[in-house]
């Protein structure tokens, strides 16, 4: 596939936009996944509305794992979802970059997704975005780019999703 004919990316957490924080959240069984392991250990699994999978997989996009659950995204996650196993980005060691971006306001995510992009339009889906953090992907990155912040209080909503959807819709007819 040409570069031209490649879709968006969607760069996806999972703390937040999945697993939302809020007070008295809606628990999700999802029959086979409560018995395994991880839900077990993890309780917070409960809180991930199953249809995500769906409508993240009717998005025009690549959807690619951008959270701090590396493998576990794929073995955890993406079955209790009903999403294939996808792209993960890997995190450089990179502790002195990361402490500057940090005294600078910037995500520790922010240059490794631009990177990880090489150029690709793409949506990074995140509770932790900031103007700064905006800022340096529209000064660094070629590309078009949305950086939609997700209320951790409640994940992915509606709203989101119909946000995301428009964008990405945009980006695929203008290319």
């Amino acid at each position: 596939m040409t570069e031209s004919a490649q879709r968006p990316l969607l760069f996806l957490d999972v703390d937040g936009p999945l697993i939302p924080f809020g007070g008295a959240s809606q628990r999700y069984p999802n029959g086979q996944a409560l018995s395994s392991p991880q839900a077990e250990a993890n309780p917070l699994l409960a809180r991930i509305d199953p249809e995500h999978g769906s409508r993240l997989m009717r998005l025009p996009c690549e959807l690619v794992w951008a959270t701090s659950w590396m493998d576990e995204a794929n073995e955890c996650i993406a079955p209790r979802i009903g999403l294939p196993q996808l792209p993960l980005v890997t995190w450089p060691d990179a502790p002195e970059t990361e402490q500057q971006d940090e005294r600078d306001g910037l995500h520790w995510k922010t240059r490794t997704l631009v990177v990880w992009a090489a150029g690709r339009p793409f949506v990074w889906l995140d509770d932790e975005i900031t103007n700064k953090d905006r800022a340096w992907v529209s000064a660094h990155h070629p590309g078009l780019a949305l950086l939609h912040r997700v209320n951790p209080i409640h994940g992915i909503t509606e709203a989101d999703y119909r946000t995301l959807d428009e964008w990405l819709r945009t980006v695929v007819v203008t290319r």
